[in-house]
């Protein structure tokens, strides 16, 4: 395995995980709720009156982020050596491991972990696992 260190980002990977860190400790100081995707999703899917304003605002920044940054750092290139079939296969994939999971990686991965829950431990480190498998099956056992 090799480092590709012209797009190697430690930093900003760094800055990133502090932010997301930050933002799930101040979500769960704040409103005593896990800042989990799949779970502010899947709330608006069984709406509650008092829930859907808060729900709705913060998937609209998710979706509004990538633009502001754009507008400020300029266009970017993503790069996603798949097709677009793989890509739905995989989101449905997931879909389906975040339901059978009760949570994604975010509910799970960030927020379970950060206040030690045994179900979020094993929770990351089957979808953890589950990844590694994938990648390896999909990179060398079927090329």
């Amino acid at each position: 395995m090799t480092i590709d260190w012209a797009n190697f980002t430690p930093w900003a990977a760094l800055a990133g995980g502090i932010l997301l860190g930050l933002a799930s400790a101040m979500f769960v100081l704040l409103n005593g709720r896990i800042l989990g995707i799949s779970g502010i999703l899947g709330g608006l899917l069984r709406p509650r009156t008092r829930d859907v304003v808060w729900r709705l605002s913060f998937l609209l920044g998710m979706l509004v982020a990538p633009l502001l940054y754009q507008a400020v750092m300029g266009p970017t290139q993503p790069r996603i050596d798949a097709s677009w079939g793989m890509v739905i296969l995989a989101g449905l994939l997931v879909g389906v491991g975040t339901r059978y999971g009760s949570g994604c990686t975010s509910g799970h991965g960030v927020c379970g972990l950060s206040r030690l829950s045994p179900r979020s431990l094993v929770a990351t480190l089957s979808f953890m696992a589950a990844g590694f498998v994938a990648v390896f099956i999909i990179r060398h056992a079927l090329a």
